[in-house]
């Protein structure tokens, strides 16, 4: 646990909330962690669910992204989904108070892979595996499943703003190999990796702002998208992957979901090829998501950062 020196600790309110929000956070986490998983799903769905109804603010983001991206359904459908999204949540969050319980002998009673025939080929290449992904459906299991089933990997996040709960987070997500590369430092980290023909997973659908991300279109509307991967995997050739966590309902498990690696577009252009690969791998996000529309994180202000003139949308 971190420790704050001398008199900050009393005279900084950051620390002061921190050390509550850690303190009112961990009797949950570690109930949820000891319950039997069924329970602990139940009870992460049912706060998950209350939150739902509590929190304006996101029901009211999501409504708006729901409208925006399938103005061709109903009202009752978009709460539909939205709720959808909620209990996703709840379940993902009762998982990962789970993983300490996870070993290799019992991760398939949670997570179990569909297409890793494609993942397998693309890192025989020897020249490093860039994870397509998204914050939908068992994110957080994807890396940590993939580890346990004895393939760890870098993962970009950007730290939480609680360095206590993230020190926690990061201490569960590295439990069996996995590392984590700060988000503000990552292109160093993820040429280092290519180098080595490692893999790296990367989360990106949230959005950006110039000059790191670039407007290509998300449900036909422009959305300012990182930018990175692009550049990244037509630096070094790395093969990228798209990898997502699936809950499957009649299986009664999440599946771990790897597409054949993706053709990079190569005209000759660099920024040209940026945007035209960024626009390929968010049309991948997109086909999943209109797939499993309640398993994306529509509570995110998506489509926040606007084309220079527009107006914006939230």
């Amino acid at each position: 646990m971190l420790k704050p020196e001398g008199s900050a600790w009393y005279s900084d309110p950051s620390l002061m909330r921190w050390r509550l929000e850690f303190a009112a956070a961990w009797p949950f986490l570690k109930i949820m962690g000891i319950l039997p998983r069924r329970l602990s799903r139940a009870f992460g769905i049912a706060i998950a669910q209350l939150v739902y109804l509590l929190h304006f603010r996101l029901r009211q983001v999501g409504m708006r992204n729901l409208a925006m991206a399938f103005p061709e359904k109903t009202l009752t459908e978009h709460r539909r989904i939205l709720r959808g999204v909620f209990t996703s949540l709840g379940r993902q969050l009762a998982e990962l108070c789970q993983f300490p319980r996870y070993t290799p002998e019992n991760v398939d009673e949670v997570v179990v892979y569909d297409g890793i025939e494609n993942y397998e080929n693309a890192f025989a290449r020897g020249k490093g595996v860039l994870f397509l992904t998204a914050h939908f459906g068992g994110w957080e299991l994807s890396a940590f499943a993939h580890s346990l089933y004895g393939h760890w990997l870098h993962v970009v996040m950007r730290p939480m703003d609680n360095p206590y709960l993230d020190r926690l987070l990061q201490r569960y997500r590295t439990l069996h190999g996995n590392k984590v590369v700060p988000k503000d430092d990552f292109v160093r980290g993820l040429l280092a990796a290519m180098k080595c023909g490692e893999t790296v997973g990367i989360l990106m659908d949230t959005n950006m702002t110039p000059p790191q991300g670039v407007f290509v279109d998300f449900f036909g509307i422009s959305a300012c998208t990182a930018s990175g991967l692009a550049r990244i995997a037509l630096r070094t050739d790395a093969a990228v992957v798209p990898g997502f966590t699936i809950w499957d309902r009649q299986l009664g498990k999440y599946r771990l979901r790897f597409d054949p690696a993706l053709k990079l577009v190569r005209t000759g252009n660099l920024e040209s090829d940026i945007i035209k690969n960024t626009k390929n791998f968010t049309r991948v996000i997109e086909e999943y998501v209109r797939k499993y529309p309640d398993q994306w994180l529509w509570v995110h202000r998506r489509w926040k950062t606007r084309p220079e003139g527009e107006a914006p949308l939230y």
